[in-house]
């Protein structure tokens, strides 16, 4: 009756050995580390980079705990602060060298878990910080959605343009009314064939005949729909600009997400240099096409450092070798289009099943690359990509043959080659201007303070609960407090295997979940008691206990987990860190207080066949008054 089969004890075993793995590296703290991150968009951090970093310290016989590559930066842990500093300045020079304007690699103190190798070839990493815990600085970052809508149509006023004129409606004059696009023209006839056709093409755009007689006009404006399109558009774009510039900062997790429709709430831990930062979130780039000069002045100029011929510029691709010979490209000063008109880029195949580059240009940008296409096939147009003023080239294809509004790159690049150039294209500006209307900055004093603070709450928390139950449910007590220790056990394994980013929020909700997840217990105990008080044998009371009991569990926790997704979907920032561990805090007390403790009783009281009495406290029975009450059930069965 009280007896759970083998496979169910070995299960719980291996959710206790797991969550001990995965809960290890949150208690080996942190050791000080440098990161190599790419300081440039056309730098990029590969294993190559790795080994020079290696080497360059092993020649300076400095001994790290580890060197390796992590996403998009590379890591050296080492075991003290003095041999860290020395670290930076050697790996600065070795990648670096004597540059000091403009370098390409960023080289940045760090702090990485100290946790064992074996744990981290286990995937078993520590939970992150929040900016609340480790300091660092928080921005709120309006975005101009009005420019945004703006720019958009600027563009649909030359898109209207090439389409009337693309099927030869006259038309007396195209312009822009604030966010509006208002066409013109003489008679009826045109003005109805022209809205019939900015119709179908233009389905996002609902249009209104205005004016009379030979001052006719349709006035056209965003529908609701594009509008929201739009803004989403933009505020994706800009987010996914700052997350490629923060990544020079050498912030382990950055926090860049949407608040509402117009806003980007920007979080980063362990950065105090809020001049610093600002600096290289506002950043800006810009994106030029244009022709390359192949002449023989331009490549004997490049061959013997002389003057370049006039109207050229010479830029540098940093994709190819130091002694490659077409490193250094000589471009005419003409620009063609820039990355105002780049609509998009996206990775993809050309018909050879080789890696390509796939371009999305606006009406007015595919005029410009169609009327000069037409006139250089054959020869190479150069995309380069600013920053800061300085431009370097991010691929030079050949021009094979009339571009349009839709066109692709292709060449010698792998499929990996081909998305990190189209991510370069498309996001290298940013889709509308943002200011700062909100900073902060959060010392690493305070973070430890609150650290110190939040450990404290959840142990005299956890330590208060263990003791009352203890002593109130005796035995029974000790089940339910060494449930809740599995529980919690089990809550800090899920978070780290999530790799989710702790903040004081989570740490409340922590505290929560322990005493949501004692309550279960509770109601498990007095359902025991219940049972015994209605007269039924210790074991019949055990397992009627426990089955009547999750019924109500059940439904609490039910409840209370419909409100947390509530607030997962709803909320945002600490809100949503709170739902987050508190929902899942929920899932594991319903294992850890049904399951593990329903396990723990079974294996103390299961295996005796003639159990007459449970120690699970005084057990009040009717008819029963003075020393027989509060000796009722209290004692083991020998």
């Amino acid at each position: 009756m009280n007896r759970y089969p083998l496979w169910k004890y070995v299960v719980l075993l291996v959710a206790l050995l797991v969550g001990f793995i995965y809960t290890l590296p949150n208690f080996f703290g942190e050791a000080p580390a440098v990161q190599v991150s790419s300081a440039k968009a056309t730098v990029k951090i590969d294993d190559a980079v790795r080994e020079r970093v290696a080497q360059a310290l092993q020649q300076a016989s400095l001994n790290p705990d580890f060197v390796q590559l992590e996403g998009t930066s590379v890591r050296a842990r080492f075991g003290d602060t003095d041999t860290q500093l020395k670290a930076r300045d050697t790996i600065s020079r070795a990648l670096n060298g004597a540059t000091t304007e403009s370098p390409p690699y960023v080289v940045a103190l760090n702090l990485v878990s100290r946790s064992p190798q074996w744990l981290s070839s286990l995937h078993a990493f520590p939970m992150y910080l929040g900016l609340d815990l480790r300091g660092g600085v928080h921005f709120l970052m309006q975005v101009d959605m009005k420019a945004a809508l703006t720019k958009k149509a600027e563009s649909l006023t030359t898109d209207l343009r090439t389409a009337l004129r693309d099927k030869n409606v006259r038309h007396a004059g195209i312009a822009r009314d604030g966010d509006d696009v208002v066409v013109n023209f003489r008679d009826e006839a045109t003005r109805t064939q022209a809205s019939n056709l900015l119709r179908d093409q233009f389905p996002d755009i609902a249009w209104t005949p205005m004016g009379e007689g030979t001052d006719l006009r349709l006035s056209g404006a965003l529908t609701p729909k594009a509008v929201i399109a739009v803004q989403d558009a933009a505020i994706k774009q800009n987010i996914t600009t700052l997350h490629n510039r923060v990544n020079e900062l050498g912030v382990a997790e950055p926090v860049i997400l949407q608040q509402g429709r117009d806003r980007v709430v920007v979080q980063l831990p362990g950065v105090q240099d809020t001049a610093k930062a600002k600096e290289i979130i506002g950043r800006t780039a810009t994106l030029e096409m244009r022709l390359v000069d192949d002449g023989t002045e331009a490549r004997d100029a490049v061959r013997q450092n002389t003057p370049l011929p006039f109207g050229t510029e010479r830029f540098t691709n940093s994709n190819r070798p130091v002694d490659d010979p077409e490193r250094d490209i000589v471009v005419k000063k003409q620009v063609v289009v820039t990355g105002d008109n780049l609509n998009d880029a996206q990775p993809g195949f050309d018909e050879n099943h080789n890696p390509s580059v796939n371009l999305t240009m606006d009406a007015k940008g595919a005029r410009l690359m169609k009327d000069m296409s037409r006139e250089n096939v054959g020869k190479r147009m150069a995309i380069i990509l600013f920053e800061d003023g300085k431009g370097e080239v991010v691929t030079a294809p050949y021009i094979r043959s009339e571009l349009g509004n839709r066109f692709s790159i292709t060449g010698s690049m792998s499929a990996q080659q081909a998305s990190d150039t189209a991510l370069l294209l498309r996001a290298g500006s940013l889709a509308a201007p943002m200011k700062i209307i909100e900073e902060r900055t959060i010392g690493p004093s305070l973070g430890k303070d609150n650290i110190d603070k939040g450990i404290a709450s959840v142990t005299w928390g956890f330590v208060a609960v263990a003791i009352f139950m203890c002593l109130y449910y005796m035995m029974f007590g000790v089940f339910s407090a060494i449930a809740l220790g599995f529980n919690l056990l089990l809550l800090l394994a899920v978070l780290s295997m999530m790799q989710a980013t702790l903040s004081l929020p989570g740490i409340a909700a922590i505290a929560l979940v322990l005493g949501m997840a004692i309550d279960a217990n509770v109601l498990i105990n007095e359902r025991v008691r219940e049972e015994l008080r209605a007269g039924l044998p210790p074991q019949q009371a055990i397992h009627a206990g426990y089955e009547r009991a999750w019924a109500t569990i059940l439904d609490s926790n039910v409840t209370t987990l419909i409100a947390g997704l509530a607030l997962l979907a709803f909320g945002s920032g600490p809100i949503k860190g709170f739902a987050v561990v508190h929902c899942l805090g929920i899932v594991t007390s319903m294992i850890s207080s049904v399951m593990f403790s329903r396990a723990l009783v079974n294996l103390w009281y299961g295996r005796r066949k003639r159990l007459k009495s449970v120690s699970i406290g005084t057990v009040w029975k009717p008819g029963t008054t003075g020393a027989a009450e509060a000796a009722a059930d209290t004692a083991e069965a020998n």
